[in-house]
């Protein structure tokens, strides 16, 4: 009986860990896009460049991702996620130095943390909770939903009505890291190497020439991409629509929070379907819907409203489904981890792409709809690539039934 207690307390230990390291992972991000004019004028350095401290996060994503399941190999995942916790909490606190050399330099430090510690848990979750892994993916996704929501509202009145500054505003996220590494501190125990360190080749190798796998990829790709793509451009597609910037602000805020019940529910129900097909048909629609009402020249407050929800639905759900996706598709951590440093490698590249995108094709035909009905062609073809992700099969499969044939 007290084995049984014991094991029932360290799966809530870990837990409210997994919960805390999720905090970490959107919110010293998120959190520089608001004060980003204060950046700017303080360090002297161009509206481009100054757009570059947001996208330099998601390329850290993209190019770093390969990297993070032979860190984890190397120190145990556990390890890792301690060690990315460290490279961030680094990145925070130096970026907000009278530099403009350091504050590229945290902000890379920031981007290459984060990387080792998103690519790294949905393995960590698929190993320790085998058989709710729709469930904790579902909680620890909502968690960086919420703590990317307090980045972006909290960024400029800790700036300003606190009168902390654009730095300290910034250094403050470090905080959040401190409690994380504590709350992470007991799973260390466990941080010992995988067996499966042979494995690493043969394994990528198969993985890049999966079809399964490349779908599993595209949809966390295009479901990024979209998100990015209107966290980055909403506001200035409302206000060309005549709704007041301050307005605008809070229709992106609103959409970040609408989207956290369907984040953690998606998941769940994943979990209890043979295959998610369906639910991929809706996130779709959802996102469809949504930006479709855009492209109407309106100005009438809830068909703004409706737009915010559904795109909101469906960003969140696509969030952890495309998470989810990485366990649901794979029979071990190790190839989790292989899947989740693909998928987010890929994925974070189009994501990165995606606002530099749509603000050329504005700046070529001054007018959000030709980017608009881009977007659409987008959520269709994220419904392509996410039905194939969504059957009920394993990636590694695959060689097996090509054999077999």
């Amino acid at each position: 009986m007290n084995n049984m207690k014991k094991k029932k307390w360290n799966k809530w230990i870990f837990i409210i860990g997994l919960v805390f390291v999720a905090l970490n992972l959107r919110p010293a991000i998120t959190s520089v896009g608001p004060v980003i004019q204060d950046i700017r004028n303080d360090t002297g350095i161009s509206n481009g460049v100054a757009g570059m401290l947001t996208t330099v996060p998601l390329l850290a994503f993209a190019f770093l991702s390969p990297f993070a399941p032979k860190i984890g190999r190397r120190l145990g995942n556990n390890g890792a996620v301690w060690l990315g916790l460290w490279i961030l909490g680094i990145g925070i606190v130096i970026r907000p130095f009278d530099s403009v050399s350091f504050l590229f330099i945290g902000t890379v430090l920031v981007g290459a943390g984060v990387a080792v510690v998103n690519v790294l848990l949905p393995g960590i979750v698929k190993k320790s909770f085998p058989a709710k892994v729709g469930l904790m993916t579902g909680l620890y996704t909502m968690s960086m939903g919420m703590a990317a929501s307090l980045g972006s509202g909290l960024s400029v009145p800790m700036s300003q009505q606190l009168e902390l500054g654009w730095q300290n505003g910034l250094r403050f996220w470090g905080l959040f890291v401190l409690i994380g590494l504590i709350a992470w501190l007991p799973q260390l125990r466990n941080a010992s190497r995988s067996s499966q360190l042979l494995m690493d080749k043969s394994v990528k190798s198969s993985l890049w020439k999966s079809k399964l796998a490349w779908q599993v990829t595209l949809f966390m790709g295009l479901q990024s991409l979209l998100f990015y793509c209107m966290i980055s451009w909403l506001p200035e597609i409302l206000t060309s629509r005549g709704i007041e910037s301050v307005s605008a602000g809070w229709f992106v805020a609103g959409m970040q929070l609408i989207g956290l019940p369907a984040t953690l529910l998606a998941p769940v129900l994943a979990d209890r379907l043979r295959d998610q097909k369906g639910i991929v048909f809706v996130i779709s629609l959802c996102s469809f819907i949504g930006i479709g009402i855009l492209i109407i020249d309106v100005q009438t407050v809830w068909l703004i409203g409706l737009s915010v929800l559904m795109m909101g639905v469906a960003f969140g759900a696509s969030i952890s489904m495309a998470l989810s996706f990485i366990s649901l598709r794979t029979r071990t951590s190790d190839q989790a981890a292989n899947l989740s440093g693909m998928a987010q490698s890929i994925g974070y590249l189009l994501a990165a792409s995606g606002p530099l995108m749509l603000g050329f094709l504005y700046d070529w035909l001054a007018s959000w709809n030709v980017s608009l009905l881009v977007l659409l062609a987008i959520s269709v073809i994220m419904l392509i690539v996410g039905v194939g992700a969504g059957q009920a099969k394993y990636v590694f499969d695959e060689e097996n039934e090509n054999t077999s044939a």
